[in-house]
């Protein structure tokens, strides 16, 4: 009886945790962030339709998709004047970058269309610290989108088109 005690105790003071209370990112740094904090960057993720893109089946789903395929790139390819393009795993990516590494991406970087990297200038130090905390938070999945292909080269997937 003592022991279902405990555990009970324990169920509820996990469920009555606050919205700033810690919570643990599954890979890389071991280290805590805020809830509030990955939950903003689940909300960003999400206006600022990151998932469109790079959640594979999102748009098809009218706004859904498995939770373990957020974020985990496209074979959809992107084909324009630039070439063809596909969507990052971005739960790969991110294991490869520090926060303050990703800021500095985030902030100088740019990418080829039809990523709108120029969205980042606009957010706060705050909300890309988000976003990257929610990506990591949702763990390793997935495999590495295609390579960029060069003018000319023919891609063996799906592509759409741009003018």
């Amino acid at each position: 009886m003592k022991a279902f005690r405990s555990v009970l105790a324990l169920l509820l003071a996990m469920v009555m945790l606050p919205a700033e209370a810690a919570v643990e990112k599954p890979m890389v740094e071991k280290r805590l962030v805020s809830r509030q904090s990955v939950e903003h960057g689940d909300y960003l993720v999400r206006i600022a339709g990151c998932h469109d893109c790079h959640s594979p089946g999102w748009s098809q789903g009218k706004g859904s998709a498995p939770q373990a395929r957020w974020l985990t790139g496209d074979a959809m390819g992107w084909q324009g004047p630039w070439g063809t393009t596909y969507a990052t795993n971005l739960r790969l990516y991110m294991q490869g970058l520090s926060e303050e590494q990703w800021l500095l991406r985030a902030r100088k970087g740019s990418a080829r269309p039809p990523m709108p990297w120029y969205v980042f200038r606009d957010m706060s130090d705050y909300d890309l610290r988000s976003i990257y905390r929610y990506i990591l938070f949702l763990g390793v999945a997935g495999q590495p989108a295609p390579a960029y292909l060069p003018p000319g080269r023919k891609a063996t997937g799906p592509v759409a088109v741009f003018p």
